[in-house]
């Protein structure tokens, strides 16, 4: 059996570890896990001609919204961000799409503390970030402020926001810095390099939890700042590894063996 990890760029995903030593530690003897570099208006094609070994798709940028439309039948979560991390191939050969991001998102931030009522600023408009929305109404988020770089990408969020039941309000991108640091959470999920001038201009609030989705490099200049300035730091490798326990399981039919892909992600990431 068969299953990967899809985007562009690909190279740098330390999926592969994860599930592979997951294989291992469960006996799955047999099953591989790979990279495939495949762009948003790709995936159909790619999808299409996978065979009956293929058991599932881990879907990263920036092919997480292309992923709902490849799908048969979609889960809840997903159709309500509209955004898919997670194909899974179906025994009659159709797909399902799933968003084990969420879930994801909210272990990470319940473990580094998060309350509930907190208010929260989120970085970028794209899948990450739709599933970041979803995370802040799970937590009860008292409001949620979006920072693109897109003035139409706030619209294009606002019926995420509605979906989920979640206040949210869009705001420019050079007001990013004062309203990141006004914030109990800032989650980012821009693209390597986009939030590094802001590392310097952020006056981080006392407590405040800062979430960067990348893990490499890491830490992340915006991440830096806000571990010196004394806030709580999460990465994109605890994520990483958050999510991914719910699509192993759905990939396999069998729990994920959380402590040893654990141990494999610290390794390889060093």
């Amino acid at each position: 059996m068969r299953a990967a990890v899809v985007g562009k760029p690909i190279a740098h995903s330390l999926s592969p570890v994860l599930h592979n030593a997951g294989y291992a530690a469960a006996g799955l003897t047999g099953w591989s896990y790979t990279r495939i570099e495949c762009a948003a208006d790709e995936l159909a094609a790619l999808v299409a001609g996978l065979g009956p070994e293929w058991a599932g798709l881990s879907v990263t940028m920036p092919g997480k919204e292309a992923a709902l439309a490849v799908a048969g039948e979609v889960s809840p979560v997903a159709a309500a961000v509209g955004a898919a991390n997670t194909l899974v191939r179906r025994p009659d050969g159709t797909w399902y799409a799933d968003n084990t991001d969420v879930t994801g998102m909210v272990e990470v931030l319940t473990a580094a503390g998060v309350a509930r009522g907190a208010t929260v600023a989120v970085l970028g408009a794209g899948g990450t970030a739709r599933a970041a929305l979803a995370a802040a109404a799970r937590l009860d988020a008292a409001a949620v402020t979006l920072l693109a770089r897109r003035a139409a990408a706030v619209a294009e969020l606002a019926p995420v926001a509605t979906a989920v039941g979640v206040p949210l309000t869009g705001a420019a991108w050079p007001a990013a810095a004062e309203l990141l640091g006004g914030a109990n959470v800032v989650v980012s999920t821009v693209p390597k390099g986009v939030a590094d001038p802001l590392a310097g201009q952020v006056r981080w609030r006392p407590g405040a939890v800062c979430f960067d989705a990348l893990y490499d490099p890491w830490p992340t200049p915006l991440a830096a700042s806000a571990a010196a300035a004394g806030c709580r730091v999460v990465s994109g490798l605890d994520l990483l590894l958050a999510q991914a326990l719910g699509q192993f399981a759905q990939f396999t039919g069998v729990p994920a063996p959380r402590a040893a892909m654990a141990a494999a992600l610290a390794a390889a990431a060093g």
